[in-house]
């Protein structure tokens, strides 16, 4: 199989996985550039949301334990999930309030704000489609 094909089908196996996962009156969320079996139609420009969390004094200390038997640190895991989840809903009520059904080229990134501190960044561009055909 082509390189081209395999893509394609990776693409449209994350679509199928959006569209099964969004909430029913959100916007589609991919990281690809396009969506399979939908054109854009119009580009509405970039759409974000972030959160900036700063660690838990108790969390620290069960961190220092674990980092002396190894293994994961649950109470940070549990913060950095819903840290991006809140993330992930500002973008999408930014997307929502421009108009948008679907955002494309999703990413997340992560930076030190200061000690303790981090940002999480969720970016995309709102775009308005339609199926194909």
């Amino acid at each position: 199989m082509s390189d081209t094909r395999t893509r394609a089908g990776k693409e449209a196996t994350a679509h199928a996985a959006d569209m099964e996962h969004r909430p029913a009156d959100g916007p589609m969320l991919v990281t690809t550039d396009r969506i399979p079996g939908y054109r854009i139609r119009k580009v509405l420009g970039l759409v974000r949301g972030n959160t900036i969390r700063a660690r838990h004094l108790g969390n620290d200390i069960m961190a220092g334990l674990k980092t002396l038997v190894g293994g994961e640190i649950i109470e940070y895991t549990k913060m950095m999930a819903e840290s991006r989840e809140q993330a992930v809903d500002r973008l999408r009520a930014e997307a929502v309030e421009k108009g948008a059904n679907a955002v494309v080229g999703l990413r997340i990134t992560t930076s030190t704000v200061m000690a303790g501190a981090a940002e999480i960044l969720v970016y995309g561009t709102a775009v308005l489609v339609e199926r194909e055909g």
